[in-house]
């Protein structure tokens, strides 16, 4: 059995998904709470609206401390990726090793998991993330330092302002050069 719920962040109401083997989906704003939920049951159907648990209120709380500027890696909450495509997995192993604040790129992360030349394969993987800002697929950039894609609302407005609010070097406050 899947539940969902939406809490408060600095960027709006997002959804967390979860079962009994930990976290499978996370919905970021999509401007109300019914197109929220509705994306979100689009991806994860049999899921039922639940109150955050006391095993999964934390992380609710982690994730919008994150989103208001703290820093965590997010790497030691239970995540369940079962039915996805190893491929998928793989991908999202390196993305979930990068830190806040830091970046890779497209090529990098192909590269990291023994398929150097399938960049675009590794954006395909991350457009498919079920979990984003848990799978920080926000920290992989375009080979030329460009943001590249996002699939979430509001796309690569909401990549920025989520690598700002983790003080990324050339996201948010202005630099000297």
């Amino acid at each position: 059995m899947l539940n969902y719920s939406l809490f408060d962040t600095d960027l709006g109401r997002c959804g967390l998904v979860w079962g009994e083997h930990g976290i499978v989906g996370f919905q970021l704003p999509e401007g109300s709470d019914d197109r929220t939920i509705g994306r979100l049951r689009k991806c994860f159907p049999e899921a039922v609206e639940s109150a955050l648990d006391t095993a999964v209120r934390p992380v609710a709380d982690r994730v919008a401390s994150l989103l208001a500027g703290t820093t965590d890696d997010l790497t030691d909450v239970d995540l369940d990726l079962t039915g996805l495509p190893d491929f998928d997995r793989r991908v999202y192993a390196v993305t979930r090793a990068i830190a806040p604040g830091h970046t890779l790129t497209y090529g990098e992360v192909a590269a990291a998991i023994g398929s150097p030349g399938a960049a675009q394969a590794v954006g395909q993987a991350l457009g498919r993330n079920p979990i984003p800002v848990l799978v920080p697929c926000h920290r992989v950039l375009a080979a030329d330092g460009a943001v590249g894609g996002f699939s979430a609302a509001g796309g690569t407005v909401t990549k920025r302002a989520l690598l700002a609010a983790e003080h990324t070097p050339g996201f948010g406050e202005p630099t000297l050069f």
